[in-house]
């Protein structure tokens, strides 16, 4: 019999899972939830909570995970964000069934429960200004002032709260508040807002309401409504789970776990939702969705996959400290990923127009190229060849420095699927002196990339038939901020400070095989030496728009390699 505790090798939220399970503390049940907030869209720090919510659900016999949206405040919440944030949970490979929820269900729950307080003398109605209470709150070191307000009559209270209800007051004028401790430690218990008045439309449940709960009173008694076992929440909340106690006791309903983790960070990248807000408003990028973004959506639209972020979030665990991960260990995770999945073409990003002589003018080919050497069920495909191909500027140098063994004049290479060529010529522009074309021969002997003579080459290019290429335009995106942590300010610093200027990088005449013509948005593909690359939405029948992924240099694979040399 083994003496292990349950949990044992576990991150220590599903630690206290399995331990919860094992004394049957639940009646064996395990219920999460994800509860967002519909007044954006997520980011890759919320994937981190999408994939531990659900994932423990998934992971436990009979355990669910319930998607929540937490609206409460009908000023900041549309119906494009729940849609939005559906989309990228089962984008993510995720689904919740028959359990979609809204806080918003609960609002008649939540009066009742409130007219209870009152009725206890747990809650009252007070007029103090936003600034008043405020004020009144005290700080961390100095205790909190009473309102005036705060002895009125449970009669009193429950008609002024009923009169709320029935919008007889301005916006501003009256709040309802918990009755607790102006004097608590914990300023998040010095009597908090309950309800305060808004006049406006909610998504949902358009004009009934006029008065709305607070997140701090709504959360937690969502939570137990749905009968949540484990409430896991980031850090930040920790602060907050005296006041979820003290509600669920006082209305002596049934009373979730909570668990706090440790929030995602990300080198190079910002995930405070108001900082995002404000790259979108003032157009700094080009809306939710840009690759720039952290966004789900955006990493979506660059081309990540769903497998490569769990895999990542997998890999970084789930901790209680905060810490900031690094943006390379993702890419790796993506390049794993896409490794496996992207078919290999060959596309040509800064074109060098090649005419080779001693080819018949008239004849052109196919070759036999692969499409994918990690996995043979992908097949081949045929790529036309021609007299006039285009390789990469870069890889020509007419002055080549040692160890450059790529194309120079008199020197051989080997063009990828195709034949051997020797540089013969340079032809430049008479005005500038930049080149324009390069003159090759070939040898027909070495179809496929071999010399029947065994002599070797030291280079192997990628390239393009130019009669038979199509043009694409390809966007270059590189972080969004120069700063590893942009987030860590000295004063005076603004964050904008540290906006990477060469974030984004379009080229407009590249020219990709012609096997890519009916690729759709969203289709990812390796070309070949250059990186990973996805179709745009912003293509169109006439020309494909391309994002690159990622960069084929894995960054995180040389990190992991020199900490391993530095034991």
């Amino acid at each position: 019999m083994s003496n292990e505790r349950p949990g044992a090798g576990l991150d220590f939220v599903r630690a206290i899972v399995a331990e919860d399970l094992a004394t049957n503390k639940w009646d064996g049940r395990v219920v999460t939830r994800f509860p967002p907030e519909p007044n954006g869209y997520l980011h890759i720090g919320h994937a981190k909570s999408i994939c531990l919510n659900f994932g423990i659900a998934q992971e436990n016999e009979g355990g669910r995970c319930h998607l929540r949206f937490d609206d409460t405040n009908p000023c900041k919440e549309e119906q494009e964000y729940v849609d939005s944030i559906m989309e990228d949970v089962r984008w993510l490979g995720f689904d919740w069934g028959e359990h979609l929820y809204y806080a918003s269900d609960y609002f008649d729950q939540l009066y009742e429960w409130a007219i209870q307080l009152i009725k206890e003398g747990k809650a009252y109605v007070c007029d103090l200004s936003v600034e008043e209470i405020r004020a009144h709150r005290g700080t961390l070191t100095e205790t909190g002032t009473e309102s005036r307000y705060r002895e009125r009559s449970v009669e009193e209270n429950l008609e002024l709260f009923e009169r709320m209800r029935a919008g007889e007051f301005e916006e501003g004028s009256r709040v309802l508040r918990a009755k607790i401790d102006m004097n608590a430690p914990n300023m998040h218990l010095r009597d908090p807002v309950m309800y305060r008045i808004l006049k406006a439309s909610h998504h949902r449940t358009g004009d009934k309401w006029c008065i709305y709960p607070m997140y701090d009173y709504t959360h937690g008694q969502s939570d137990s409504l749905e009968g949540i076992t484990h409430s896991i929440c980031t850090l930040e909340f920790e602060i907050h789970r005296p006041l979820y106690d003290w509600y669920c006791e006082a209305l002596r309903i049934y009373h979730p776990q909570q668990i706090e983790f440790a929030r995602l960070n990300l080198t190079y990248t910002l995930l405070s939702k108001r900082r995002l807000i404000e790259l979108v408003t003032e157009g700094l990028v080009n809306g939710w969705d840009d690759p720039r973004m952290p966004t789900i959506c955006g990493f979506r639209r660059r081309g990540y996959t769903p497998e490569a972020i769990r895999d990542f979030c997998k890999r970084i665990g789930v901790a209680k400290a905060d810490s900031i991960n690094e943006i390379e260990q993702l890419e790796h995770c993506l390049r794993e990923d896409l490794n496996k999945r992207a078919p290999r073409v060959m596309g040509v990003l800064d074109p060098l127009r090649v005419v080779i002589e001693n080819y018949p003018d008239d004849q052109e080919e196919e070759l036999d190229a692969i499409n994918n050497p990690e996995d043979a069920s992908m097949g081949a495909r045929k790529v036309p060849f021609s007299k006039v191909l285009y390789i990469e500027r870069e890889d020509f140098m007419e002055d080549p420095p040692r160890k450059f063994y790529r194309l120079a004049p008199g020197r051989e290479v080997r063009l990828r699927y195709a034949y051997f060529i020797t540089c013969t010529g340079v032809v430049k522009d008479e005005n500038t002196g930049e080149i324009v074309e390069l003159r090759c021969t070939y040898d027909p002997d070495t179809r496929g990339g071999d010399a029947p003579d065994g002599r070797k080459v030291k280079a192997t290019l990628h390239w393009v038939s130019a009669a038979h290429a199509l043009e694409t335009e390809v966007r270059i995106y590189e972080h969004l901020f120069t700063k590893e942590n942009p987030a860590d300010l000295d004063e005076g610093e603004d964050w904008r400070d540290y906006l990477n200027p060469d974030s984004l990088q379009v080229l407009p005449a590249c020219y990709v095989e012609p096997s890519l013509a009916n690729a759709k948005p969203g289709d990812r593909f390796q070309f070949e030496r250059k990186g990973y690359f996805c179709v745009d939405p912003d293509s169109t029948p006439e020309k494909l728009v391309f994002n690159r992924t990622v960069a084929l240099r894995d960054t995180w694979a040389n990190i992991q390699k020199a900490q391993q040399q530095a034991k």
